[in-house]
């Protein structure tokens, strides 16, 4: 699969960068993007969250009142959940919701998420470009010389670019990542994948292609 090279004005450079059927052009697996995308956020989790049993508040253990007679349920401590202000039953305790996945599931779910913006030609290739300084009116000219304004950016560098990525900053449907750290959710949260031309290389030897 062959894709046109464009510059940064948006013009064809004339040149051309071959994607490898193996990465951009499988038959895409839906249940190892779902596990990529599962993991990834499980990962994001702080699961910091915590309720307080009855061991944890701090109340009086006085008997209410007596077990017989009342005409109503015994009631043993203030601290029940069955009172306002009491514990909470079952709630929620600090854990760790990180969970292992295979390398080869993980890749898989990359590939299948790129062939998906394949088919769809969702991926354009620009030549490998920078800012002399941050500024954000550069980074919006080059999405409007691309027609890629109005579309969910992701963004793809070859090496870390502190200027791109800082003019890229304040825009909240652009995201800026390097081969090494693109992930399948960042590539099924986007409408639109841009690769710096270097990074298809790079990308091609990270899969051992």
């Amino acid at each position: 699969m062959e894709l046109n090279i464009l510059n940064i004005a948006g013009k064809d450079t004339g040149k051309k960068v071959n994607l490898n059927d193996e990465v951009f052009k499988i038959e895409p697996n839906d249940h190892a993007i779902y596990l990529d995308v599962k993991q990834h956020l499980a990962n994001k989790r702080q699961g910091t969250h915590s309720s307080k049993e009855k061991s944890d508040l701090s109340g009086s253990t006085r008997k209410l009142k007596r077990q017989k007679g009342t005409g109503t349920a015994r009631a043993g401590s203030i601290k029940s959940p069955l009172f306002k202000g009491g514990a909470r039953v079952f709630g929620p305790q600090p854990r760790d919701y990180s969970f292992k996945l295979n390398k080869k599931v993980k890749q898989l779910a990359r590939k299948s998420a790129l062939s998906y913006k394949a088919n769809e030609s969702n991926i354009k290739v620009v030549e490998d470009f920078n800012f002399e300084v941050p500024k954000t009116k550069e980074f919006l000219n080059l999405r409007n010389n691309l027609d890629v304004a109005d579309k969910k950016l992701l963004l793809v560098l070859t090496e870390q670019n502190k200027n791109i990525y800082l003019s890229s900053r304040n825009l909240g449907d652009v995201k800026v990542v390097t081969v090494s750290d693109l992930t399948t959710y960042d590539i099924m949260n986007a409408k639109v994948v841009l690769f710096q031309e270097n990074s298809i290389e790079t990308l091609h030897k990270m899969f051992g292609i």
